[in-house]
C-alpha cells in the first residue's frame, strides 16, 4: 500500500468530530489519563474552568486518527510535534484541517484542530509508507 497522491500544498479533507462528555471521559480513560479535570465537573470548576476538558493524550489520538484516516492502513506516523491552544469542552466540535508542507520521505503535514473559540491544537506530523517489519 502507498500513501495517497500528494505533493507540497495538498490540502487534506477536513474532519469534524463532535465532542461530548462521553468522548472526553472515554478518551481520557483509554489513554490512562486519570486527572480529575477530565471527568469531574466540580474539580474542573475548582481549577477555574467551566467544565471538564479534553486531555493532551486524547487530542494526540484524534490528530493521529485524522492523519491515518487520510494516509490509509499502509502508513506509519514517524513524528508528531503538537502545541495546545484553547481548551476543548463538552459540546465543542473539533474541526481538523491539514496541508502537506513537505513531500520528501513520505509527507509532513501541518495540522490545525479548531473549535468555536479558536485553535485547540496545531503542529506537524510526518507519515511514511509502511512496508512491514518491526515498528
Amino acid at each position: 500500500m502507498s500513501l495517497p497522491d500528494h505533493q507540497k500544498g495538498t490540502q487534506l479533507p477536513t474532519l469534524e468530530i463532535p465532542v461530548d462528555r462521553t468522548t472526553i471521559v472515554a478518551a481520557a480513560i483509554a489513554s490512562q489519563d486519570f486527572e480529575d479535570v477530565h471527568h469531574d465537573p466540580g474539580k474542573a470548576q475548582e481549577r477555574g474552568t467551566p467544565d471538564i476538558f479534553m486531555s493532551i493524550n486524547s487530542t494526540n489520538g484524534f490528530v493521529d486518527r485524522y492523519i491515518t484516516d487520510w494516509a490509509g492502513p499502509g502508513s506509519r506516523i514517524t513524528r508528531v510535534a503538537l502545541r495546545l491552544g484553547v481548551p476543548m469542552f463538552a459540546g465543542d466540535t473539533l474541526t481538523m484541517a491539514g496541508e502537506v508542507v513537505d513531500d520528501t520521505d513520505g509527507a509532513t503535514i501541518k495540522i490545525t484542530g479548531s473549535n468555536s473559540r479558536g485553535v485547540h491544537v496545531s503542529g506537524q506530523v510526518q507519515v511514511v509508507e509502511y512496508n512491514g517489519g518491526p515498528v
